[in-house]
């Protein structure tokens, strides 16, 4: 491919629904052909809150430029990329609507309708309920069976609360939760009045527009990798049975390779390891039980196990959309009573501080690893906070040999 680092190289295409061109099989074959050109192993990577094809190629193309110089003897690496459709979540006040038009096929209208309202700032109540309804909308909150391979099974509801409770209550709490320096957090939104209370409460509409389209990605995340990326690797196995295949991931491609687990047949054992870059994804997500609830696991417990090799999940601290932004949508996805509580911990992402509550986890700093290599199975949490300044600043040297010690390939 013109412009691409590396090679050779594929990549993988998904629809928000985890559909490819040619289906599991066909784009298995086209994988599968690296083996007959002499690939030993082959490394998937999937991005994360980019909202274009091109965007996405040139993040693989420079994550992959270091990959040749890490082959050990007798390997040989293929590339593939995973392309799907999602979108930025950024600390922005509003996401950009055409790219919300692209990530959410038929719902033109509802966006425009969206950013009219966020546009004009109605002063009357009852456009705060106009706004509520169209977020369902926008979300499919109100389609039967809501439920599929993209939800958490932490998840306290199959809706997040905050798309179906009283807008004006909702709205009110997000602008309070948005007030990063705490100025406003005092303020009594009920004692605002006329135009300064209305002005308020459309702020707190933003950033619930915002949540909307991080559960909306969250969620097909999920799906694609259950629907789309398990199944495929399951056809691959079949076709190339000596292909050793090596999964990453950055923010939410991390919980899409996570969950392709899910979608693997039983009995599949040619995923060699998986890496998770600043994963958007719980760190409780492979638990089989969790802290604040013994009797529930999380979204994927024990589903390491599927992993013929180790489940690295590389963290930092100074990952400022997983320390601030993860866990306020997290907690409003299942509790709007948490919306300004103080147990952040419980939403913290494993991007964050890595994979919690797995007994035998491993913990490992970078350098660390870099020295002397990573266990051959189980849980292994990184901590790369030395190299990752923020959440998409994972395109380093030593992060590609992390990726190499997991999947015993290096040199």
């Amino acid at each position: 491919m013109t412009g691409m680092s590396v090679g050779p190289y594929r990549e993988i295409t998904f629809d928000k629904d985890g559909e490819g061109p040619g289906g599991p099989a066909g784009q298995a074959a086209a994988l599968a052909e690296l083996s007959r050109q002499g690939c030993t192993d082959l490394v998937v990577f999937a991005h994360g809150w980019n909202n274009t094809p091109s965007v996405a190629t040139r993040f693989y193309s420079a994550f992959f430029a270091p990959f040749p110089g890490l082959e050990g003897p007798g390997v040989r690496l293929g590339y593939a990329g995973v392309v799907w459709p999602s979108m930025m979540f950024s600390d922005e006040p509003v996401p950009d609507f055409a790219s919300l038009t692209a990530a959410v096929p038929g719902k033109t209208a509802v966006v425009a309708r969206l950013a009219e309202l966020v546009g004009t700032e109605p002063a009357r109540e009852s456009a705060f309920a106009e706004f509520g309804a169209l977020l369902r909308e926008l979300t499919d909150t109100d389609r039967a069976g809501l439920r599929d391979a993209g939800a958490d099974a932490e998840a306290d509801s199959d809706v997040p609360a905050f798309l179906v409770a009283d807008p004006l209550t909702t709205y009110g709490a997000f602008a309070d939760a948005g007030d990063a320096d705490g100025a406003d957090s005092s303020a009594d939104a009920e004692a605002l009045l006329g135009g300064d209370r209305l002005k308020r409460l459309w702020k707190g509409a933003k950033e619930a527009l915002r949540q909307a389209t991080y559960y909306t990605m969250k969620r097909r995340a999920g799906v694609v990798g259950a629907r789309g990326l398990g199944p495929l690797l399951g056809e691959l196995a079949g076709t190339a049975p000596d292909l050793r295949v090596h999964l990453a991931g950055h923010s939410f491609g991390g919980r899409l390779v996570a969950h392709a687990l899910l979608g693997l047949p039983d009995g599949t054992r040619s995923v060699k390891s998986v890496t998770l870059l600043q994963g958007a994804f719980s760190h409780y997500a492979f638990a089989a039980r969790l802290p604040h609830a013994p009797g529930r696991g999380g979204s994927l417990p024990d589903l390491q196990r599927r992993i013929d090799g180790p489940l690295v999940a590389c963290h930092s601290r100074h990952d400022t959309a997983l320390r601030v932004y993860y866990p306020l949508a997290s907690r409003l996805s299942r509790d709007d009573d948490a919306v300004l509580g103080q147990d952040d911990r419980r939403w913290w992402a494993i991007g964050y501080d890595g994979i919690q509550a797995v007994p035998g986890t491993t913990a490992r700093t970078l350098g660390t690893v870099l020295r002397d290599g990573l266990p051959g199975s189980g849980c292994v949490s990184v901590d790369a906070a030395e190299v990752v300044s923020e959440h998409s600043d994972v395109c380093h040297p030593e992060l590609a040999r992390v990726v190499a010690r997991a999947g015993r390939f290096g040199g």
